[in-house]
């Protein structure tokens, strides 16, 4: 199937038509394009300071104690 515009009286394209199949992949590559940008931006923000499972459980434990 081409692409099929909608156009106005005067013939300018104001719209696309689209099958759902078609809908269905443009959506699921700007979902894929999000994660990169995500991605990308949480790699620049990354201050390098890690802890392990078992200390944020004792930290979470310990606030949850002291509320």
């Amino acid at each position: 199937m081409g692409t099929q515009f909608l156009t106005d009286k005067k013939g300018n394209k104001t719209g696309v038509l689209l099958s759902m199949k078609q809908y269905n992949k443009l959506i699921e590559k700007l979902e894929d394009l999000e994660d990169v940008r995500l991605y990308d931006e949480a790699k620049r923000e990354d201050d390098g300071y890690r802890i392990s499972f078992d200390d944020y459980i004792k930290t979470r434990e310990s606030k949850k104690a002291n509320v």
